[in-house]
């Protein structure tokens, strides 16, 4: 059983133009509101691979209302928490050239009742998945949560007997690591937050991992871009590049949420590691050419798994 949990959710609307300008006036060809935010990528491309995700996540006002009748129309069992500012709504621009430039609302203030509201509805949820469950705890946190939110979660879902996976960034996830969760996924600007060293190379990658296991990470995938993706599942375990082959990509946005899911899809059904992070790492590359985040074909990942290769490093 699979529960995303969506502390700052969003609306996110794709508009296409020809030739985005700043400074002037841009007519765009069309518009496309869609459920957005992290967890509801991931959520998604769990649906695309066959799964039965849950979502779980704050929303409010008319955007809300948007944001979960999309989750629902895609086939994702939702728990809406209510909240009395309206869910967010972020742009992504899309250009001619390809180029795309997101623009992100910080989304309005949470209070303190509805933060307890939200506890509940977790708690009520790990409970019912117990020891079946994988809790996957992506994306930022909305103004007015504490930054120790995310760790707080995830040690009611370790009590409940779930796995935990998480995607977050900043003090959020340094906290949240306290909690010694199964998974981590940081991207390469993430981690050297983490660190406060650069990654130029994979010994550097390496060194910024062991920080994320000794920090309480049991297993660790750290996104390096075009340069692949390194994937630890233990700290005692063999370490492996894995490489995509390159596409023409409509948008790398949700790419990896798209890898975490296949993440989560491969561990739940108990995929060797090798093979766990090839399938995961062709989810992701099979997003840069769905026609929104999340929105992956099988037909794809099938394609990406066939050029994807996975070196074990010394």
């Amino acid at each position: 059983m699979f529960l995303c949990v969506s502390v700052n959710p969003a609306i996110d609307k794709r508009v296409r133009a020809k030739q985005f300008r700043v400074g002037v006036v841009n007519r765009v060809l069309d518009a496309m509101p869609e459920p957005g935010g992290k967890a509801a990528h991931v959520a998604l491309a769990l649906t695309a691979l066959g799964e039965q995700a849950s979502w779980i996540g704050f929303a409010g006002g008319a955007s809300g209302d948007e944001l979960v009748d999309g989750l629902n129309a895609a086939g994702i069992r939702t728990q809406r928490v209510e909240c009395r500012k309206p869910t967010r709504v972020n742009l992504a621009i899309l250009d001619g050239d390809g180029i795309v430039t997101e623009i992100l609302e910080p989304g309005g203030p949470i209070s303190s009742s509805e933060l307890d509201l939200f506890r509940e509805c977790c708690e009520r949820l790990f409970s019912e998945m117990k020891d079946r469950g994988l809790a996957i705890f992506s994306g930022s946190l909305p103004k007015g949560a504490p930054p120790g939110f995310y760790a707080e979660l995830m040690r009611s879902a370790r009590q409940a007997g779930c796995r935990t996976m998480l995607d977050t960034s900043g003090e959020a996830l340094q906290l949240a690591l306290e909690q010694r969760p199964d998974f981590v996924k940081p991207n390469k600007e993430e981690a050297e937050q983490f660190t406060g060293e650069a990654i130029t190379g994979i010994p550097e990658a390496r060194k910024a991992v062991s920080q994320f296991f000794a920090r309480g990470a049991r297993s660790v995938a750290l996104s390096l871009g075009r340069d692949g993706l390194l994937w630890c599942p233990g700290a005692e375990e063999a370490a492996y590049r894995v490489r995509t082959p390159i596409v023409e990509a409509r948008s790398g946005v949700g790419s990896g949420d798209a890898t975490v899911a296949g993440f989560a899809h491969a561990i739940a059904r108990g995929l060797p590691p090798q093979e766990t992070g090839r399938f995961a790492a062709a989810c992701g590359a099979a997003n840069c050419l769905a026609i929104s985040p999340g929105q992956i074909a099988a037909t794809d990942v099938e394609e990406m798994l066939k050029d994807t290769t996975v070196e074990k490093l010394d």
